[in-house]
């Protein structure tokens, strides 16, 4: 396996360098930790100048190994698209394994559930951006191998200073052809509590189904305004349980985030919501495509673009402003529909990001490291 480890060495940094960028991996550059082991802040000399960038620091005693470590660096290098984070580099030197990526300047979309400046506008910006990046994975194209990620959660998605949303840790998925509709049985379930299928649990039968799931309930997290478990009075309370109850009574309005709730439009809302239930049906075959989710979150967000054009006011960033006639609004209107219209109408090739082609012995190189590594998975 080390001689096709080898047609990675381009992407290799050394560790002199990263101590050098980090401070020696001092504790105000470090800005996460999860189950793999810490996050750091530092800033690296790459082909483009001195970047910002974000350094995963694996520490083996959280069961992140050599596997998972290429797996990741392996899938990012085939896998591009603008909602992916991108790697920029690895260090696998002196016992220390390294994953350096594009600096998200805005860190997670957990952090911002509940925060006042998450317009509906936005959250849904950052929903669909999301969505067609997991879409991405499950219909990759040339590439004939589909990823499932394992792993979605509104931690997992990174967000960019423009709050563009961008998948991170896919050093869990697992592969298969595109072709096949129940890609895996596994026996060790993974994931995070609260956002994995049941299905999957109970049965270990992974699909892509499995991650529309998970993207349900990060759906109902940006609606709701919450991680969808909470801990209030030491007692665990389930979003997705609320969501149940909640739903067939037509009382999903009840649980809306305060701060969002004014200036919403029902069809837009009808439309998430909709949408995000269908994500957690218990019958796979009930729950939609991701291309199918990408579209629906993609009319919710015209419909909201609709309201904002006949009100009186509307919103830029953060600010209020008042129409100074028809004209005003109608140009902010156009311009951030020209923006919406060209997202969609781009889905299909942006699905198979051309612009950054695997050549066809780079393609053979990465069928025979897919096959060393699936050994480990088993």
């Amino acid at each position: 396996m080390m001689h096709l480890i080898n047609k990675f060495e381009h992407l290799k940094i050394q560790l002199e360098a990263i101590k050098l960028a980090t401070d020696n991996f001092a504790d105000e550059n470090c800005i996460g930790r999860g189950g793999f082991g810490k996050v750091y802040k530092g800033e690296l000399l790459h082909s483009k100048g001195k970047i910002v960038v974000a350094l995963k620091r694996l520490d083996p005693k959280f069961g992140q190994g050599n596997p998972e470590f290429w797996k990741e660096i392996i899938m990012l290098s085939v896998y591009k698209h603008e909602n992916i984070v991108s790697l920029l580099g690895f260090c696998d030197e002196s016992n220390e394994k390294i994953l350096v990526y594009e600096y998200a300047s805005r860190r997670s979309l957990d952090s911002y559930l509940n925060d006042d400046d998450l317009t509906w506008i936005r959250r849904l910006h950052i929903c669909i951006g999301a969505a067609r990046g997991l879409a991405y994975l499950h219909n990759p194209g040339g590439t004939q191998q589909r990823v499932l990620h394992r792993d979605i959660k509104s931690s997992n998605i990174l967000l960019d200073e423009n709050w563009n949303a961008k998948i991170s840790d896919l050093g869990l998925s697992k592969f298969g052809p595109a072709n096949q509709q129940y890609t895996f049985l596994v026996s060790n379930v993974v994931g995070t509590l609260g956002y994995i299928d049941p299905l999957y649990i109970e049965t270990g039968l992974l699909t892509k189904e499995s991650d529309v799931y998970s993207f349900g309930v990060v759906l109902f997290e940006v609606l709701c305004g919450r991680l969808c478990i909470s801990n209030e009075n030491g007692i665990h309370q389930s979003l997705t349980a609320l969501v149940r109850r909640y739903y067939p009574q037509n009382k999903i309005s009840e649980m809306i985030y305060s701060n969002i709730k004014d200036g919403m439009d029902p069809r837009s809302l009808d439309m998430f919501t909709t949408i995000a239930y269908q994500c957690l049906k218990g019958d796979v075959e009930e729950r939609p495509l991701m291309t199918d989710v990408v579209i629906k979150l993609q009319s919710a967000l015209e419909h909201q673009f609709g309201l904002i054009l006949s009100n009186s006011t509307y919103k830029e960033g953060n600010k209020t402003k008042e129409k100074s006639g028809p004209s005003k609004g109608r140009k902010w209107y156009r311009r951030t529909k020209e923006k919406s219209n060209e997202m969609q109408s781009n889905f299909a090739t942006n699905c198979v990001d051309h612009s950054h082609p695997v050549e066809s012995g780079e393609r053979r190189t990465l069928r025979l490291l897919l096959k060393s590594l699936k050994k480990y998975e088993r």
